[in-house]
């Protein structure tokens, strides 16, 4: 007795964010929930880009440490070694720029981005601070200075969409939208963003991430009814990719600093640091995300390895 996999309709189809100026990288375009592969199509893998900062880190722990430290006080040094760990693109993170840090004017970011594209081929995401004030000063200036390199900017919030969504396109970058955990609030932010005349087909989601065991549940329900929403429900504002922020979320808890000494019962320090960066990952790559932005170059190879599998073991049978 033969059997049909009962299949569903999809309405909607992402759109494909092509970026980088000398070397391209693609991610989206797929017509069916992730991975679904029997049910549509799957135009591009996940894409996962290395993050950088544009000074030293505070917040990198010490297994961050062990891999960067001797890279991280340059950032077109530190891109250069995320190259030969075989990055395929570069999310450079304005750290410095933030009122808390040292709070750099726009104008010395745009210096340090200027001379991250002329030196560096792989493709860009630049990223503000995260402090909603400071990124409408910083993020105008920078999209600028990239001006024709075709990168994703981001992020922009309610707060300041109007300023990111305008210079970014300006500047003819894709861009990040970032809303706190709600359905409704990431549809409203790209209603707004559209309403100035940035097109849809440029915008990435950005939920608002978080790490395994911290509120997971709770953005891996938001992602995937984003994802239900865009592709089941017709819902076009809906119908973009999304991104998930991993590194900046994992790498602050507890689980990827407390050493062996202080709780042994929980075992080795480096392999449960990166687990749970790549757990994390991986989940969310489930839930409905194309591009992740990571930090440990072993959680990015079993990610990768997570993919490569999923392709490779499930695309190909013919069902």
């Amino acid at each position: 007795m033969s059997f049909s996999i009962p299949k569903e309709t999809y309405s909607g189809k992402l759109p494909e964010i092509t970026f980088g100026s000398v070397k391209k990288a693609f991610f989206g375009g797929e017509s069916a929930l992730p991975f679904h592969f029997f049910e549509g199509a799957f135009p591009h893998k996940p894409l996962i880009a290395f993050e950088i900062q544009d000074d030293v880190p505070e917040d990198y722990p010490e297994e961050l440490a062990r891999v960067y430290s001797s890279v991280w006080e340059d950032p077109v040094r530190w891109a250069k070694f995320c190259e030969s760990l075989g990055a395929e693109a570069i999310a450079l993170r304005l750290m410095s720029t933030h009122p808390d840090s040292k709070n750099s004017k726009p104008e010395q970011a745009a210096q340090a981005v200027k001379k991250l594209i002329s030196e560096i081929d792989l493709p860009m995401i630049i990223l503000g601070s995260n402090h909603t004030e400071k990124d409408a000063e910083v993020l105008p200036v920078v999209a600028d200075t990239a001006r024709g390199y075709n990168c994703i900017v981001g992020k922009a919030q309610e707060g300041n969409y109007k300023t990111i969504a305008a210079s970014a396109m300006a500047g003819g970058h894709s861009l990040i939208a970032m809303s706190e955990l709600d359905v409704n609030l990431a549809k409203q932010l790209n209603i707004l963003i559209t309403q100035i005349g940035f097109p849809r087909e440029k915008i990435i989601i950005d939920p608002m991430c978080s790490a395994l065991g911290y509120g997971f549940e709770y953005t891996y329900s938001v992602m995937e009814r984003i994802r239900i929403a865009g592709l089941l429900q017709g819902d076009s504002m809906l119908c973009v990719p999304m991104v998930a922020d991993v590194g900046f979320y994992v790498w602050k808890t507890k689980e990827t600093q407390a050493t062996e000494e202080e709780i042994p019962e929980w075992g080795s320090l480096h392999e449960r640091a990166i687990m749970w960066e790549a757990v994390t990952a991986c989940s969310f790559l489930l839930s409905g995300a194309e591009l992740l932005i990571m930090r440990h170059p072993e959680a990015v190879k079993t990610t990768k390895k997570f993919i490569e599998e999923l392709y490779g073991t499930y695309r190909n049978r013919n069902i």
